[in-house]
């Protein structure tokens, strides 16, 4: 009896000390973070995250992957092995452990987290026989190449990945990591990518994307913040914050932010929105009821099924009539001339519950092409697209965004310019 209670006091002291540590974890660190760049060199412009993978025989531990807030899985080009021994992986190779064909993952991603299209390869099993004629078999799962928009298949492993701890203000050294399965795919799979990306980066609902299998105090929240430009730097964070920009070092970015409920969509593990109506100049083009509204860090330019795209097309055009025109530029329908002046437009808001409104200012708005000409970034998605708008990239661009994936909520601050920040404003400068 006397060791049983022993044993006992031994048990408890340790979960104590352990809930201290992670107490003390959750206060000194209460986000992860990583950088986040823009890429304009590849068919369309595109963010990505950079993140360290399991650093096996490479000489960068660190990976940038696209980063995708509608993928259910994490894929990068790195090769699956049976035995993780000194020496096994080739020279310059991500080397990971195999998912078997015969192990409950297998089957768990195959049927409810990958690819469903008719025009992607059946999902085969590959056998391999091992030494002792022993056989193993892999276990392929299909991809969508964000890109391209075609089916690509990648092999299911264990996998690791890492980022950066932060207090919201500062980036230290030690690190925040995350162990989900993800799939492994050869380097032709990216040739469609931008330059230096290999991967993509699931950030959904999905129990494989990186949210879930993040730590547990952190895998609730995911702030994001796009830059506007290749040479600047946006930030992504995990955790609830506080969350900090230069220069206003003392302001927490959460009290710009207002709220929106994300709604579920039965055929995504992507993000979405009501969206009541688009108010232009105080007229509204009304949407019409149960209408889907998703985010997309994918599509480049906000994307209006037809009937709503005119609507809008024709408000703009008559509140923006003193300016002058020009031919438009696919894929836009209304261009004007920026030879003399620059544009400064009326805002475009997106009327959400609870009588909140998402502004859309004219750094969000209007897309320079030329020196000469620029467009509003609007596009006509067609007379059946579904879901009928897409909020893309462009409107993103220095807004932080906060995913509260506990609540189901989504933060939104529209454009930080007026608060005089961007998002290339947080300070990666890393403190030990």
């Amino acid at each position: 009896m006397y060791l049983i209670l022993q044993l006992l006091i031994i048990v408890l002291a340790f979960i104590f000390v352990e809930r201290e540590a992670i107490s003390a974890y959750a206060q000194s660190y209460p986000s992860a973070v990583a950088p986040v760049h823009k890429h304009t060199n590849a068919a369309k412009p595109l963010y990505s995250v950079r993140v360290s993978t399991w650093p096996v025989n490479v000489q960068d531990s660190n990976e940038n992957f696209l980063i995708d807030i509608d993928a259910p899985l994490i894929w990068h080009e790195c090769i699956v092995q049976w035995n993780m021994h000194p020496g096994s992986c080739p020279s310059n190779t991500r080397c990971t452990s195999s998912v078997s064909c015969e192990e409950y993952e297998c089957t768990h991603v195959r049927t409810s987290y990958t690819y469903q299209n008719p025009s992607c390869p059946p999902e085969t099993n590959i056998s391999t026989t091992m030494p002792g004629n022993w056989i193993y078999c892999t276990c392929p799962v299909n991809v969508v190449n964000p890109v391209t928009g075609s089916c690509d298949q990648a092999l299911l492993n264990y996998d690791e990945f890492n980022l950066n701890t932060s207090d919201g203000r500062n980036v230290f050294t030690s690190l925040s990591g995350a162990n989900p399965n993800a799939a492994c795919a050869p380097s032709s799979s990216f040739s469609s990518f931008p330059a230096n990306v290999t991967g993509v980066m699931g950030f959904s609902s999905s129990p494989y994307a990186l949210p879930f299998n993040m730590y547990y105090l952190l895998r609730n929240t995911l702030a994001l913040c796009l830059p506007s430009k290749p040479s600047a730097t946006g930030v992504l964070f995990f955790g609830p914050g506080p969350y900090y920009l230069l220069p206003q070092s003392n302001v927490d970015v959460r009290s710009y932010l207002s709220y929106t409920p994300l709604l579920k969509h039965p055929d995504s593990f992507g993000y979405f929105i009501s969206v009541n109506s688009i108010v232009i100049k105080k007229r509204s083009i009304d949407v019409p009821a149960n209408t889907t509204t998703k985010l997309s860090t994918i599509d480049p330019y906000t994307t209006l099924r037809t009937d709503i795209y005119n609507g809008v097309i024709r408000r703009f055009s008559m509140v923006t009539k003193r300016l002058r025109p020009a031919e438009p530029v696919a894929p836009f329908g209304l261009c004007y001339s920026t030879s003399t002046t620059g544009l400064k437009v009326p805002n475009i808001d997106f009327s959400l519950p609870d009588g909140k409104k998402w502004t859309v200012s004219t750094a969000n708005s209007i897309k320079q092409i030329t020196s000469e000409v620029a467009c509003l970034a609007f596009v006509d998605g067609g007379a059946m697209s579904e879901p009928a708008i897409v909020i893309g990239t462009f409107q993103f661009e220095d807004n932080f965004l906060v995913f509260d994936l506990e609540n189901s909520t989504l933060g939104f601050s529209s454009s930080l310019l007026h608060k005089q920040t961007t998002c290339a404003n947080f300070n990666f400068t890393l403190t030990s």
